[in-house]
């Protein structure tokens, strides 16, 4: 089987793929993905400190991208049964951990591009 090649698709769950890179942005695809995975490599968090985390994310969004994730399996959530109130937390599984180098790589892109090319401007949240 060859990695990219013309000739070949890949299938995943029924899906096929025609080349591997459009395997790994099916799984870390699009505006919020890649940001929530930066902020989960170093540990689980929680909804509400993901939320602020990134104040430009709506809460809809947000709460799709997760749902996302965890059904691709890359994270997982957790739910704590305390006495008020419900606690969740969001962390990479073994699979999504395999995703940090890549993350850090695309981390130390994007702050080269925005040390050349970006303004800095404040935000607010939502």
């Amino acid at each position: 089987m060859g990695i990219d090649t013309k000739s070949e698709a890949f299938n995943i769950n029924d899906k096929l793929y025609p080349c591997t890179t459009s395997i790994t942005m099916e799984y870390i695809g699009g505006k919020w993905k890649t940001v929530i995975l930066f902020y989960l490599k170093d540990g689980p968090q929680r909804y509400n400190f993901l939320r602020k985390l990134m104040p430009m994310v709506t809460e809809r969004t947000l709460s799709l991208q997760l749902k996302q994730l965890e059904e691709d399996g890359v994270i997982k959530r957790q739910v704590f049964t305390t006495k008020p109130p419900l606690k969740v937390e969001y962390s990479l599984t073994d699979f999504g951990q395999t995703l940090i180098p890549l993350l850090e790589m695309i981390a130390q892109w994007g702050r080269g591009v925005a040390s050349e090319k970006a303004k800095i401007v404040p935000v607010s949240m939502k």
